[in-house]
């Protein structure tokens, strides 16, 4: 499954320079937040294939105008062709934002998710907008990561997680791919395609 995964700004290739052509092979589109809700309309417009999405801290119009077209996963797992996705959004608390959590409140999102991924028997893909704390997040504090994310991967290890939130200009320790155990960990900032073979 080739799956087109956005976060944080949006793409000039894909929205600027579009050609519908640019979308062909993909299988499944997953946004990892802080886009512009016309964008992922935009997308799905001409997309034949679901969009799926967290919120961003920045996504608070998400309230007024979700994106059309779209599907949001937040605190859900979604199936598509066999693949089980999670979604968890928002970043760590760093003024009133509406997608903004304390570390214990991620830890109780979290905990409220327990019976769905057991009734999933797992899951495949963590998508999230936030890194989770230590794996590739951030040295100041609105970029740090959620340690609830780090005991998903620990207990359930899906085989990847995908997260957006720590931009490629933020530092020259920018990866775009890792691995944290047995999952594979993706920085979707902008986009980047990815072969999923779960």
């Amino acid at each position: 499954m080739r799956i087109l995964v956005l976060a944080d700004v949006e793409s000039k290739y894909l929205w600027d320079y579009f050609e519908k052509e640019k979308l062909d092979g993909i299988d499944l589109i997953l946004s990892c937040g802080d886009l512009k809700p016309q964008y992922l309309s935009f997308l799905a417009s001409f997309s034949k294939v679901p969009i799926l999405y967290v919120h961003g801290n920045h996504d608070d119009c998400y309230e007024i105008a979700p994106p059309d077209g779209c599907i949001c996963i937040e605190n859900k797992i979604y199936v598509y062709r066999g693949v089980r996705i999670m979604g968890l959004g928002g970043s760590i608390r760093y003024n009133n934002g509406k997608n903004q959590y304390t570390q214990a409140q991620m830890k109780q999102r979290v905990r409220k998710m327990w019976l769905s991924i057991k009734r999933h028997k797992g899951i495949d893909i963590l998508l999230t907008h936030s890194p989770a704390a230590g794996v590739n997040d951030g040295e100041d504090h609105v970029h740090k990561g959620f340690d609830a994310f780090v005991d998903i991967l620990d207990e359930y290890q899906p085989k990847y997680f995908i997260h957006g939130h720590v931009h490629k200009s933020y530092s020259n320790g920018f990866k775009r791919e890792d691995k944290y155990k047995n999952t594979v960990v993706i920085n979707g900032y902008d986009r980047y395609i990815i072969d999923v073979d779960i």
